[in-house]
């Protein structure tokens, strides 16, 4: 018995206890590099569904501002019904009024009226400048413009809502184009690339005034492609969607056309 002990140990070399400790540092290591993994994918998850939180806060606060405004166009238009009739009921001949002015241009300066200023979490400035629904992949979103339209500030407005690219205001003549992140989850802007010819998204800029457009075009581009934003349309109206691929590697462009 002792002998069959002994030989046993015999055995164990040093090489054997040396191999041993590396399986043991090995397996902790790997255990560690599990956790923090692990922890990682929870953090991006918590980040993501507190971007998801910030951006549906800003659709509110536009959605309330929008109200608001329109509350009050309502109200001036009942005062001016009120103070027409009274003429009417005085036989005296009203004063012309100017019903010709286009509800282009009226747009066009209720878009330009000063928006209120926020801070994102990373201390850039931006404004609220239009609202973003695409019914086929169930998002809604407001459309954010900040002060410098560089690449930092960008990429942290990214972060909270889509972002203004380039182009003029929201649904008038031209090309306005919108950033957004693929998360590839149901957030943001991961879903359009799914989007088809045919597919409808909706444009709602600060005036209230909501324009249908067509997708007619998608294909993807290298990052540094920015063709897609040029603002030669013909005088029509049209948006560009822009998000990543689900590797990162190339851009994704949706172009869509005002519905008639």
């Amino acid at each position: 018995m002792n002998q069959i002990l002994v030989t046993k140990k015999l055995y164990i070399t040093p090489e054997l206890k040396r191999k041993k400790k590396i399986y043991k540092f090995d397996f902790i290591l790997s255990i560690f590099l599990v956790i923090i993994l692990i922890s990682l994918y929870i953090y991006a998850e918590y980040d993501k569904n507190k971007s998801e939180e910030v951006s549906q806060e800003i659709l509110a606060q536009m959605e309330t501002q929008l109200n608001d405004q329109e509350d009050k166009t309502t109200a001036k238009s009942n005062i001016l019904v009120a103070i027409l009739n009274a003429e009417e009921d005085d036989q005296t001949p009203a004063a012309p009024v100017q019903t010709q002015q286009t509800q282009e241009n009226i747009n066009t300066n209720n878009n330009k009226q000063t928006q209120p200023k926020q801070v994102s979490p990373g201390g850039y400035a931006y404004t609220t400048d239009a609202k973003i629904e695409i019914p086929k992949i169930g998002i809604t979103y407001s459309v954010i413009l900040g002060e410098k339209g560089d690449i930092p500030e960008i990429e942290d407005l990214l972060k909270i809502s889509p972002v203004k690219f380039h182009g003029g205001n929201p649904n008038e003549v031209g090309n306005y184009c919108i950033v957004g992140h693929n998360y590839r989850n149901k957030r943001f802007f991961s879903k359009v690339p799914t989007l088809e010819n045919g597919d409808i998204i909706k444009i709602t800029d600060m005036s209230n005034r909501t324009i249908d457009y067509e997708v007619y075009d998608k294909y993807e581009v290298v990052p540094e492609d920015t063709s897609c934003t040029s603002q030669l349309t013909n005088g029509k109206k049209e948006i560009t969607l822009i998000t990543c691929t689900d590797d990162s590697k190339l851009r994704v462009i949706v172009k869509a056309r005002e519905v008639k």
